[in-house]
């Protein structure tokens, strides 16, 4: 069983940055593959991010070069920080994990948080 609770979403204007945060309980954190995932209101949940216990990390291209996964291992959280954040990018939020080696799975995920909201105005 892993509890994850999302923070730091909130409303910005256009190409601003926000930074969330996900604190996570778990036996053996540095063993679970951490990923964000969103959705907006219409639209299937999307993938994000994920990062591995080595903080190798991978994203989709929607994001790519303009967030970044992190995770502490020691603090058992894990990070999103947006920049030049866009009103596309306006969405629920939400921390997830899932069991893993090295490999950067982009689906499988097996417990999540409750989600944050986002919102970019333009």
């Amino acid at each position: 069983q892993v509890q994850l609770v999302e923070s730091g979403g909130g409303s910005v204007q256009a190409g601003a940055s926000l930074r969330l945060s996900c604190a996570a309980s778990a036996r053996s954190f540095s063993s679970y593959l951490m990923g964000w995932f969103r959705q907006a209101p219409g639209k299937e949940r999307e993938f994000v991010a994920a990062i591995n216990w080595s903080t190798r990390s991978t994203y989709a291209d929607s994001v790519e070069g303009r967030f970044t996964i992190s995770r502490d291992n020691v603090k058992n959280t894990v990070a999103l920080q947006m920049n030049s954040v866009k009103p596309e990018d306006t969405a629920v939020y939400y921390c997830a994990a899932r069991m893993g080696g090295s490999y950067l799975f982009r689906t499988g995920y097996n417990y999540w948080g409750q989600g944050t909201q986002v919102t970019v105005s333009s």
